[in-house]
């Protein structure tokens, strides 16, 4: 029976789509913003951020779900990883537990946190998970670790994609590295099956788009030049040269202060030869079932 869900970045990429999923499906929303937005019908907006334990209060009271999506994804120091990530999600479940009803609580994470030495954002990814795993002991949980994520709106892989628009297919790496992807909206459709279903807790699941394998360079290629019409090239680029450019634009970011995404260790995270996962556990969970494979991401992407 739908109720109340809390849903921290509400404005993201993959927050509102999750707001706007959970609204189409009755439930009622309350969800976090730093920058003052428009209440709905069934939609109640609350300011603050992961710091304001005034505005988790309020934001967590009486809800029957809490979906944690709110992550930093770009920086220049560690430290700007952990507040949001780790310091941030700690606040939100000690927030939580205070409550006198507790509710399911839904942490979307990242299958970057499988390989926590890679980078700051996989190591303060981690760090968030073990926090709810350490703490939250009595409260109903979930992980997710969606692999890379991609739908219209999405600034991480949208370039890269739209490059074999132009016949462009920039790589670097191994070659036969191998990764997965997730279209959003499988993504938003496996947080909805998961609230909707009385599940296993306590458990972390890894999902993807079901492409047994996952994908490498050469199926990327296949599948663009097939969605295109038109020969897709790969280019190889070499990997020191990309190492170079992100120590470059990391120390450039931090004389003009913006955040990068190009950094040493998202270079680390592209280069890892696996990024595949099994997302079996949640189908057999949930009966989620993901619908969108490349082939007609792509199009609907770019």
């Amino acid at each position: 029976m739908p109720g109340v869900v809390a849903v921290t970045g509400a404005t993201g990429f993959i927050g509102q789509r999750i707001v706007q999923a959970l609204l189409g499906n009755n439930w009622q929303v309350r969800a976090l913003t730093r920058t003052p937005q428009q209440d709905m019908v069934n939609l109640q907006w609350v300011i603050g951020d992961l710091e304001n334990k005034i505005a988790l209060n309020e934001l967590v009271d009486g809800v029957d779900v809490i979906v944690h999506c709110a992550g930093q994804v770009r920086g220049n120091y560690l430290k700007q990883f952990i507040q949001t990530n780790v310091k941030g999600t700690e606040n939100l479940i000690k927030t939580t537990l205070l409550q006198n009803k507790q509710p399911r609580f839904l942490l979307i994470s990242s299958l970057a946190a499988r390989e926590p030495e890679l980078s700051w954002y996989a190591r303060s990814k981690y760090q968030g998970e073990q926090i709810l795993i350490s703490l939250a002991k009595e409260l109903k949980w979930s992980i997710f670790r969606p692999t890379a994520v991609y739908g219209p709106g999405d600034r991480e892989l949208s370039p890269l994609l739209h490059l074999t628009k132009i016949r462009l297919l920039p790589m670097s790496g191994r070659p036969d590295s191998k990764f997965g992807l997730i279209y959003v909206d499988d993504l938003v459709q496996a947080t909805i099956d998961w609230i909707n279903t009385d599940v296993t807790y306590q458990k972390i699941y890894e999902l993807d788009d079901g492409t047994r394998g996952g994908y490498d360079r050469y199926s990327l290629k296949t599948i663009s030049s097939e969605v295109w019409g038109h020969p897709v090239f790969i280019v190889s680029v070499p990997a020191l040269l990309i190492q170079c450019l992100s120590h470059i634009n990391l120390a450039i970011s931090r004389i003009f202060n913006y955040l990068p995404m190009l950094t040493p260790g998202k270079v680390r995270e592209l280069m890892h030869h696996d990024w595949v996962c099994d997302n079996h556990s949640l189908i057999e969970d949930t009966a989620w079932h993901p619908k969108i494979q490349l082939d007609k991401g792509l199009g609907k992407s770019v």
